[in-house]
């Protein structure tokens, strides 16, 4: 980890705070800690927004940091057929493979590096798993899936994929070049990233090398958080520490400030962190399983047509 990265990040464009958005820096308002659980058919996950308020989320909903896991022969496992309605999974492969197919012929393969954005929209089923090759000699494997509500007006468009070849992320570097940002979707300091989003969000995985420190403009009417997928640091001006695992909910400002420690360990030799935010809906939220809506009276409509099959079927040919 990470698949993707540069020899020289100073050869990149460089996104630098202003002093006026420097000086309007994001507290941290707190710092929780993922519980450890397991996903599927027995993957082990991290659950990033366990504990978190809904209102320092919206327009997340929940966010699962897949292993880090190193497979034995025959241990790889997935996710059966299940449903989705109403909003948007965003899988981004750190290491490995992973295979989705849904009941309308969509999907397709991401590796190292890749991510897979599904709008499920009015729903579909949909299975996610290891490749048979994985499955057999084992493997490593770590990933994050995100979940980005959908507003009302969009809860029931057509479902979409985006693939998001690793090739295909912004990547960007500080004043120093001290880290390397690589913008998946939503736009930073002027730089947009590839991903085409229904609520509008910014979703960056930063790279920040020991003792380095980056601080990037966030655009005000966002919420912003950060989340700790390997290594260790601090975040904010007042260097709250965070590590592996550990998500920090920020509040208003205008720029986000991270750290990372001057020593990690071998395995992990930098700070590696997802920033993430959005502009919250502001709308009710009705979820249970594997639909997000507006209200219980949607929530149940879903669950009837999911039984009568209007939400697809299984394939005959199928993963």
């Amino acid at each position: 980890m990470p698949a993707i990265t540069v020899e020289n990040p100073l050869s990149l464009p460089r996104v630098v705070a202003t002093s006026e958005q420097a000086a309007a820096a994001r507290p941290v308002r707190a710092v929780t800690t993922a519980p450890k659980g397991y996903e599927g058919e027995g993957f082990p996950v991290r659950r990033a927004f366990a504990g978190i308020d809904y209102r320092h989320l919206d327009p997340f909903i929940m966010m699962d940091q897949m292993g880090e896991v190193e497979y034995a022969p025959g241990e790889a496992k997935g996710t059966p057929w299940h449903p989705h309605r109403g909003f948007e999974t965003v899988t981004y492969l750190l290491d490995g493979t992973f295979v989705h197919q849904d009941s309308e012929g969509g999907g397709g393969t991401i590796n190292d590096g890749d991510t897979q954005w599904m709008t499920a929209g009015s729903g579909l089923l949909h299975i996610e798993a290891p490749p048979e090759e994985l499955v057999v000699t084992g493997g490593l494997f770590h990933g994050v899936q995100l979940w980005v509500n959908l507003p009302a007006a969009d809860k029931m468009k057509d479902p979409r994929y985006q693939d998001i070849g690793g090739g295909q992320v912004k990547l960007l570097t500080t004043a120093d070049g001290g880290a390397l940002l690589r913008v998946i979707a939503g736009e930073l300091d002027g730089h947009e990233g590839p991903g085409v989003t229904h609520t509008p969000i910014t979703l960056l995985h930063a790279t920040v090398s020991p003792g380095a420190e980056i601080t990037v403009p966030w655009r005000r009417e966002y919420n912003a958080l950060a989340y700790v997928l390997a290594g260790r640091g601090s975040v904010g001006t007042e260097h709250r520490p965070v590590h592996l695992g550990q998500t920090a909910v920020f509040g208003s400002g205008e720029s986000l400030t991270v750290r990372a420690a001057d020593s990690q360990d071998a395995h992990t030799p930098d700070l590696e962190v997802l920033l993430l935010g959005g502009r919250p809906l502001r709308e009710p939220m009705a979820h249970y399983g594997p639909f997000v809506m507006n209200s219980h009276a949607e929530l149940a409509a879903a669950f009837e047509d999911f039984k009568a099959g209007r939400l697809g079927r299984v394939p005959a040919t199928r993963v």
